[in-house]
């Protein structure tokens, strides 16, 4: 059966509105998508690290509870699980402090065997951070060599400017062991100085030749070989933005999983392929920014799979 598997983070994010704590939600993009993923009953691994302390039991209960193999998860016993405080302004985006103490050696794991036709998502900080690259990059091109589908989201934080110049070679190379690249326009700002999406998928495409761009209230923008359009979005009032674009991205994956799109298929979709994909996408999103959750909620999800 084909597999979703996620590579990256693990926090516990602690969300603060007006100085004052409103939740604690386990938390990381790759986490928060794959959290959804698992409660539309679709089949989710998760390659990561968090201790073996209170706080990584929580998130380890949390995580198998909703549907989540946690096989290959690192639970290592030298260090902290990852606190992520995350400060909310009036717009409800936020902001992040950190709290690390991570075992001298990263993501000592055995890693799955990928299948063809399976998909990989990876992205944020944890796809550039120099004590895992090289691991990662093993395992990502292993993976394309299997035959996976590779989705790409750089998600990539202004906290990080000051290192850009020693990372975006990560970042590109990223892009080009990917099918599908996502990011918003906040991203390739930062990463490429562009600001519209016809600039990033100029630059993208030299590396990836599947981009989807979003824009907020502004709309989505998907770029392809075969296919360019642009998809409208209600706008709303969120109460938080924290997993918005990491939802949008599970509802990408869901659409194309329940789809059974392929990797070679990508580049040649037309729009109604690609308005179920972004439609599914953008309910996801949507739904994540109606409340303090990192991940769509389980009545949302019941209702998805009718």
């Amino acid at each position: 059966m084909r597999r979703i598997y996620g590579i990256g983070e693990t926090v516990l994010d602690i969300i603060f509105k007006d100085g004052q704590p409103q939740a604690a939600k386990a938390g990381g993009s790759m986490l928060n998508s794959l959290v959804s993923l698992g409660r539309v009953k679709l089949p989710v691994s998760f390659i990561s690290e968090y201790a073996r302390d209170d706080v990584g039991n929580l998130i380890d209960d949390f995580l198998r509870a909703n549907g989540l193999d946690t096989s290959f998860v690192d639970r290592y016993k030298d260090g902290k699980t990852v606190l992520a405080l995350a400060f909310l302004n009036e717009r409800n985006d936020a902001s992040y402090t950190f709290y690390r103490h991570f075992p001298e050696k990263r993501l000592s794991v055995a890693f799955p065997a990928i299948r063809k036709d399976d998909i990989v998502m990876c992205g944020s900080i944890f796809a550039i951070t120099p004590e895992v690259r090289e691991k990662f990059t093993a395992f990502i091109i292993g993976a394309r060599a299997e035959g996976a589908m590779v989705l790409y989201d750089p998600n990539f934080r202004k906290a990080h400017l000051s290192e850009l110049d020693a990372l975006r070679p990560y970042i590109i190379e990223n892009m080009q062991m990917a099918d599908l690249v996502r990011g918003s326009d906040e991203d390739f700002a930062n990463i490429f100085g562009c600001h519209t999406a016809e600039e990033a998928y100029s630059t993208v495409s030299r590396y990836c030749k599947c981009m989807v761009y979003t824009a907020n209230s502004k709309g989505v923008v998907v770029k392809t070989p075969g296919y360019s359009g642009r998809f409208e979005v209600k706008p709303i009032t969120p109460v938080s933005t924290i997993g918005a674009g990491d939802n949008f991205n599970a509802g990408m994956v869901a659409a194309i999983y329940r789809q059974n799109l392929q990797k070679g298929q990508l580049e040649n979709l037309a729009e109604t392929e690609w308005s179920k994909i972004i439609t599914t996408a953008v309910g996801f999103a949507t739904e994540v920014c109606m409340s303090y959750e990192n991940y769509i909620s389980e009545e949302f999800a019941k209702g998805s799979q009718q």
